[in-house]
């Protein structure tokens, strides 16, 4: 793929009033390449999505639009793919931050989940925070920090994953 065809790589996935938009740190240089969000196959985030009852059935990739249908939506924190995250600085999500707020605000979803601690603490500028619900919010909504579904964050099992994001799962349906 092309540095051209990789700006044209459109990571967003939203729609107005959602019940939460999952936000990941930056987009996976494989997901712009498929053009697909979540579409490594380590990735457990359709599985997890699932089992924690957000979908009734495990979408594939490349029906990832269907989350509106579910009153999900996606974003990123950083626009720019990369190969890892670790190769998006701390002060890129720090100046991303006014813009990402402005995003939230303009989508006004009830809840806003950062996959992972990263972005978040980088933003927030926060030493770090404890996973869950954090009390303080984002850009106006209730704010939660789950687990990094990658493939390669080994400390959280798929059980593990699916608990988390079944918390705010149930906090959704109260």
């Amino acid at each position: 793929m092309k540095g051209s065809d990789l700006n044209s790589y459109e990571p967003d996935i939203l729609a107005r009033d959602l019940d939460v938009i999952f936000c990941g740190m930056n987009p996976a240089m494989t997901a712009a390449v498929a053009s697909h969000n979540f579409s490594s196959r380590s990735n457990r985030f359709w599985t997890v999505l699932h089992l924690a009852g957000f979908t009734d059935v495990r979408l594939q990739p490349a029906e990832e639009r269907r989350l509106l249908e579910y009153r999900c939506g996606l974003t990123a924190v950083v626009d720019r793919p990369t190969r890892r995250a670790i190769d998006v600085q701390p002060d890129e999500f720090r100046k991303a931050r006014p813009g990402f707020e402005t995003k939230v605000r303009r989508y006004a979803p009830r809840s806003v989940a950062f996959l992972g601690k990263r972005a978040f603490l980088a933003m927030m500028d926060q030493p770090d925070v404890a996973w869950g619900r954090y009390p303080a919010g984002f850009a106006g909504t209730t704010a939660w920090l789950l687990p990094n579904p990658s493939g390669l964050n080994r400390a959280f099992s798929l059980e593990a994953l699916a608990k988390a994001y079944g918390e705010l799962r149930a906090a959704l349906r109260t």
